[in-house]
């Protein structure tokens, strides 16, 4: 496929985030359209699939850089113009911006934002005034505007960042739904996850506090490491693992990485392409954030069968259902964690219960092709409404995604 045969564009700020679409674009391209994925250039980049999506690339910064941003802009602009996409995806919130924008200056006729998440929801001062104004011009620049949970399409119409006919949700939330093949805990998974164990000097029958995940402050790493503290005084052979790297951008207190570093009980693992083995070494995974969109961790920890203590903060309380798969606790409430901690390492049965019902969970509401047919149907929906021609395959499927006749 080269640039100028390409009906859909899906945008990312940096090539590390197209594992956000894992699977996504070869379902599109599967079922008729010809799909190219666009983000900075990088090293994480690889085929996405055996089904080779062309990858464009166009250096984005992730943070505020008035003239680089503006070198981008005019880059995308060219690069729309020759390659002439029916459909703009925008995600993540520089290349939604840009990629945004660009649409709109190009006029490519079907443009989508996909919201994330709202990281003006934990700033401060100009940095949120700046925040809250580039949100709004992504949304206007948008003709929808897909919020990949419900709180999350609830918090965006709260801070009028866009009027509510634009904002949807697919299915039931996520943006790409889970993959359970990937986190069962098969024979050989599980002698994986024995494997990770003695490498990390676990012993067999120590407790696996699990988190996946940036090592921010908005990611409430300090109230874990503190809530930790407390566990250990209840459930002494407990360990903490962290899978994850430190990010300057939102740099949790030197305090708290000096004590994640001293590796008292805390084991840290640098951020990981494939955590699905991990989940297995997990009792249970922690994510005590303070926003989020839709936490594919969360997610990937009820497929592997593991319960999850999480936070009420916009996206993680869509993540589980409460007392049935995991805990939900108030946002910087180290006690509280600390004790849903303890709660649900101190009680096998429930904690297994919760487990299963997880994997349930997943399996009945977030499986990725009900998200990615939701997403095909969004686009023959704007596609119809424009008087645009629907890719024939999809036509003449013998079940096809979307018809004349919906």
């Amino acid at each position: 496929m080269t640039e100028d045969n390409i009906d859909v564009i899906h945008a990312v700020t940096t090539s590390i985030s197209l594992v956000l679409m894992r699977g996504q674009l070869e379902y599109l391209k599967s079922v008729g359209f010809r799909v190219a994925a666009l983000c900075g250039p990088g090293g994480e980049i690889r085929d996405p699939s055996p089904q080779a999506i062309t990858v464009l690339t166009v250096p984005m910064e992730r943070e505020v850089a008035p003239l680089r941003d503006l070198a981008s802009l005019v880059r995308i602009c060219r690069l729309l113009r020759h390659a002439r996409p029916t459909i703009c995806n925008a995600g993540t919130p520089k290349a939604g911006l840009l990629v945004g924008i660009a649409g709109w200056l190009t006029r490519v006729p079907c443009r989508i934002y996909t919201l994330r998440g709202l990281r003006l929801e934990t700033a401060t001062g100009l940095k949120r005034v700046i925040l809250s104004v580039t949100e709004r011009i992504t949304c206007a620049c948008a003709d929808r505007v897909i919020c990949v949970s419900a709180s999350l399409r609830q918090r965006a119409l709260e801070l009028k960042l866009l009027p509510p006919k634009k904002a949807i949700v697919l299915a039931l939330g996520s943006s790409n739904g889970v993959d359970l093949s990937r986190f069962s805990p098969t024979p050989d998974r599980l002698s994986l996850a024995a494997r990770i164990r003695r490498q990390h000097g676990i012993a067999p029958e120590a407790r696996v506090i699990g988190y996946v995940g940036r090592l921010t402050r908005d990611k409430g790493i300090a109230e874990l490491v503190a809530a930790f503290g407390i566990v250990r005084e209840h459930v002494p052979d407990v360990v903490l693992m962290l899978i994850g790297d430190y990010e300057p951008g939102d740099p949790i207190s030197p305090e708290t990485r000096a004590t994640i570093e001293k590796g008292d009980g805390v084991i840290r693992i640098d951020f990981a392409p494939d955590a699905a083995p991990y989940y297995l070494v997990m009792d249970m995974l922690a994510l005590p954030t303070y926003r989020e969109g839709f936490p594919n961790t969360v997610l990937e920890a009820q497929a592997a069968g593991r319960p999850v203590v999480t936070t009420n903060a916009t996206g993680a309380v869509d993540s589980i259902s409460p007392d049935v798969t995991g805990l939900s606790v108030p946002v910087g409430d180290i006690k509280t964690l600390a004790q849903a901690l303890i709660s649900v390492l101190s009680d096998r049965e429930r904690a297994r219960k919760m487990g299963d019902a997880g994997r349930e969970r997943v399996r009945r509401q977030f499986r990725q092709e009900r998200v990615w047919k939701s997403l095909a149907d969004l686009y023959c929906e704007m596609l119809r409404e424009r008087g645009l021609p629907i890719p024939p395959a999809l036509l003449s499927q013998a079940a096809p995604i979307c018809s004349d006749t919906q």
